[in-house]
């Protein structure tokens, strides 16, 4: 197997401004998604979440399926995990024994139990295809992060089960389950392609606030490094996405590959934690610049590429100003969006991922 050491070498050679995507799309089409993907993010392609389609591949439902507890409240329109169900605690000692099956004796069959099915992510069948066609040297997924996932479900009375040690450690095991099942489709579609995972962690921009007061730092850095060490050492490369300000620290000190962070409008943030980025760097790790728009449609539509270069040498030069090494910068950079386009029409969606393709290919150029 592959060391994770290894595994960033190659990351630092191949990746250099490459490009790719947050993951949620507007298309109503999944076909047309992938097929956009695929044009516009050919050495990474991302697969889609497409909400539109269905609610049901919303970042905090298309995970659900085949988790102990977790059910559908029609009355209050809502995901929750019921506990007290009759069938919980046989449901959950199965589940238990299937994620050590999976993880300490790597029965991958095992996890088709806990696959996501094509009701919760249309894209599905079209990416594993284009994926088989194209065999590019790196594929993407990803799934909600725990700490954003732990926090946005809640029990039977309501409360986030962040907080409860046997409903979060049962989130943890789904979150890991997931991940592993898109690993392994892209495997069996593309042998050789790379997989990132990406989990993505907008609360964790939250933290530290009223509504999270009694959530310790370690508590958000054990919930990433519990999914991560799992993916790592089964061969992908976890990154982090958090689209607004955060303790960058959290991400720096949790052992994953790759943070992506909205650089349009917080690139002044990441200088605040500058050691903690410059060690981060050197260890290996990669930045993921969310240079595009997304969450700000006004900006979008005046995006030019004099405008998002400056906005790169920017937040670039917050860093450089701090004492990090500029080629060690450029070195580990991948331009992304500042966050999911599924807001967004189909039109302004293309023209986010025209421009984080292009805004790649320039500065490539560049440097």
């Amino acid at each position: 197997m592959t060391t994770t050491v290894e595994w960033r070498i190659k990351l630092s050679i191949q990746t250099k401004f490459l490009s790719t995507a947050i993951g949620s799309l507007p298309h109503d089409n999944p076909e047309k998604a992938v097929e956009l993907v695929f044009k516009y993010f050919p050495d990474i392609p991302v697969i889609g979440q497409l909400a539109n389609v269905s609610p049901k591949e919303d970042m905090l439902s298309q995970y659900n399926e085949n988790i102990p507890g977790i059910v559908f409240d029609e009355t209050d329109n809502r995901w929750y995990m019921d506990q007290e169900s009759e069938t919980f605690f046989e449901e959950l000692e199965e589940f238990f024994l299937d994620y050590e099956s999976v993880v300490n004796e790597k029965n991958f069959d095992v996890l088709e139990k806990y696959a996501i099915s094509e009701n919760h992510c249309s894209t599905l069948p079209f990416f594993l295809k284009k994926l088989k066609e194209t065999k590019p040297a790196f594929v993407k997924g990803q799934v909600t992060g725990l700490f954003t996932f732990g926090t946005s479900l809640v029990d039977r009375d309501k409360k986030c089960i962040f907080y409860d040690e046997t409903l979060k450690e049962i989130a943890f095991k789904g979150l890991t389950l997931k991940a592993l099942w898109l690993m392994k489709k892209f495997k069996e579609a593309s042998p050789d392609s790379k997989p990132i995972i990406f989990m993505d962690e907008p609360t964790m921009s939250q933290y530290g606030a009223s509504a999270f007061i009694t959530v310790k730092k370690e508590d958000v850095i054990n919930s990433i490094k519990e999914i991560s060490s799992v993916l790592q050492e089964n061969g992908a490369l976890v990154g982090i996405h958090c689209c607004g300000k955060s303790d960058w620290s959290l991400i720096t000190e949790s052992g994953v590959d790759i943070l992506n962070f909205d650089g349009f409008y917080f690139g002044e943030s990441l200088s605040l934690f500058s050691k903690e980025i410059d060690a981060f760097l050197k260890r290996g790790g990669k930045i993921a610049w969310g240079i595009i728009p997304t969450l700000d449609v006004d900006a979008l539509e005046s995006a030019n590429m004099e405008i998002l270069a400056n906005k790169f040498e920017e937040a670039k030069n917050y860093l450089v100003n701090k004492g990090i090494d500029e080629k060690l910068i450029y070195e580990n950079a991948i331009i992304t969006p500042s966050c999911g386009a599924g807001s967004l029409t189909e039109a302004q969606a293309e023209k986010a991922m025209r421009l984080t393709s292009e805004l790649a290919a320039v500065l490539r150029n560049k440097y």
